[in-house]
């Protein structure tokens, strides 16, 4: 695929089977995602990936913040499941340095980019993904299980697998909604 292609005909496919990416593939996802931009080179990145067994060990970290939060059966529920939704998941966190030259917000917006190459190295290789976030992302209980310091912030979940799907048209946007020069 194209790189301007693979771009511009982003979409994001949450219908997902096995096999996850292995090997040379995945080791090619995790280098998109170390090549995200990184002013001052402070690698404000980490990623923890789950699979096989980690789905059911990040279902249980879940599924402790619910009951920590005293969440509904219905909620914990879903959470026990959520992880399955993908043969892997891998939790992009933004691990901050402080900096008097950059920021924690760039450091994690510099973790964002690095979900997308990685999700976009997914798809450039024949796997397709998805990212979340959510509530659960921003829970201490969360927090504590990926040993995050207090700047530390899970930026998504990124779910890759085999499409097991076709993905749908990507809708057209109109380029002057959100365009304006100064």
């Amino acid at each position: 695929m194209q790189a301007l292609d693979l771009l511009l005909e982003r979409r994001s496919l949450a219908n997902l089977v096995a096999p996850a990416p292995e090997g040379k593939v995945l080791e090619n996802i995790i280098k998109a995602g170390l090549r995200a931009p990184d002013h001052g080179s402070l690698t404000p990145w980490r990623f923890v990936i789950a699979q096989g067994e980690g789905l059911k060990k990040l279902a249980d970290i879940l599924v402790d913040a619910a009951q920590a939060n005293q969440s509904d059966e219905a909620v914990i529920e879903k959470l026990k499941k959520a992880p399955f939704r993908a043969p892997m998941v891998i939790t992009v966190i933004a691990k901050v340095t402080s900096h008097e030259k950059v920021p924690a917000l760039e450091q994690y917006l510099s973790a964002g980019c690095a979900a997308q190459a990685m999700q976009m190295a997914a798809v450039a290789q024949g796997f397709q993904g998805f990212w979340r976030s959510g509530e659960w992302m921003f829970h201490q209980e969360v927090h504590q299980a990926f040993g995050l310091a207090e700047q530390d912030q899970i930026v998504g979940f990124l779910y890759l697998g085999t499409p097991g799907c076709s993905p749908m048209k990507v809708p057209e946007r109109k380029i002057s909604d959100y365009v304006s020069f100064l």
